[in-house]
């Protein structure tokens, strides 16, 4: 069994590495791999594939970095190399769409999907570059998330809630927090931080993600 517990995110910021991992056997190499260290031998016997051809495959993931070396064993007389994902799981950074990564400048209709959408990448992006600043100690960068998920039954109860929480937000961000930019534009003291809340129909059908293992 893996000794290590494994990262739970990687993102992937290289377009060479991005090309590596989409593949739908390396996809599901990689998701049997984050359980416990296999061979390209043992891999090859769960997905029902020649060794050779799995192999091939186990070696471009672990050139990509999505496959790191987790132990060695002798096999009658030959050694056999085991192998562990990189990570629980990966996400592909929107700068590797490059000019053409959606922006939520471009889009005017504020209340649109478009919006969202182009505003959740730039959360994303913003993200993936924080992970590579240093942080105060050492520490991991902090972030606050909540999800909460409720029905509304009427247009009204809608724009009421709407309403109700960009008045508290207002008031909440005046109480606890310091501006941005000061009345001569220079930015204002301590750490920016960005709050993007973000309310949509949920889909009637979650995805059905497949289990590795």
């Amino acid at each position: 069994m893996v000794a290590k517990a494994l990262p739970a995110l990687q993102s992937v910021t290289s377009a060479r590495r991005a090309a590596s991992l989409l593949h739908p056997l390396r996809l599901r190499l990689l998701s049997l791999a984050r359980e416990q260290p296999l061979s390209a031998t043992e891999l090859a016997r769960r997905v029902g594939l020649p060794r050779q051809r799995v192999n091939y495959h186990v070696r471009a993931l672990e050139r990509a970095g999505f496959l790191r070396a987790a132990e060695r064993r002798r096999r009658r007389n030959l050694i056999e190399h085991r192998y562990v994902a990189a990570a629980r799981s990966y996400v592909l950074a929107p700068e590797l769409l490059g000019p053409v990564a959606a922006d939520w400048r471009d889009v005017e209709d504020t209340a649109s999907a478009d919006y969202l959408l182009a505003l959740t990448e730039q959360v994303r992006a913003d993200l993936t570059r924080s992970e590579d600043e240093p942080t105060a100690l050492g520490q991991p960068m902090e972030a606050l998330s909540i999800k909460s998920q409720f029905r509304f039954e009427t247009p009204a109860q809608r724009t009421a809630f709407a309403e109700a929480v960009r008045a508290a937000l207002v008031e909440v961000i005046a109480r606890h927090s310091s501006p941005n930019r000061l009345e001569n534009g220079r930015p204002g003291r301590g750490k920016p931080y960005r709050l993007v809340l973000a309310c949509y129909p949920a889909p009637s059908r979650e995805p059905e993600t497949p289990k590795g293992g």
